[in-house]
């Protein structure tokens, strides 16, 4: 069974940064495309970034180009989402996602396992 866990949520003021981290229990993480999708409040969930398998692809919704940046350790199980200059706006539950496929996906349904949410909050 894998388990996709978040963690480093909170809360920021405009214009901060905030690091996202998430681990993947399971000894084949490798093999998985990784990705990051929020949801705000009374909003559908919504995509954010994705990550091949091998690190070296990456995809972003356009909002956050430029200020988010995605990466993974393989050894570690471990795939990170650095958010600079948050805004207001980017306030949500971001979701760690996991898919079995060689390059990420912005489609929900590429993805078979989801952690639980981590908050964020953008706010002065």
């Amino acid at each position: 069974q894998v388990q996709v866990v978040e963690s480093g949520g909170g809360l920021v003021q405009p214009g901060g940064s905030l690091r996202l981290s998430c681990t993947v229990s399971g000894r084949t993480f490798r093999v998985y495309a990784m990705g990051w999708f929020r949801q705000a409040p009374a909003k559908e969930r919504e995509f954010v970034a994705g990550i091949g398998w091998s690190g070296r692809e990456t995809i972003y919704q356009d909002s956050v180009k430029g200020r988010f940046t995605i990466s993974r350790d393989n050894a570690k199980n471990m795939v990170d989402l650095q958010m600079n200059s948050l805004k207001p706006e980017d306030t949500a539950v971001y979701y760690c996602a996991a898919g079995r496929m060689v390059l990420a996906s912005s489609l929900q349904n590429a993805y078979e396992y989801w952690g639980q949410g981590a908050q964020v909050t953008v706010s002065s």
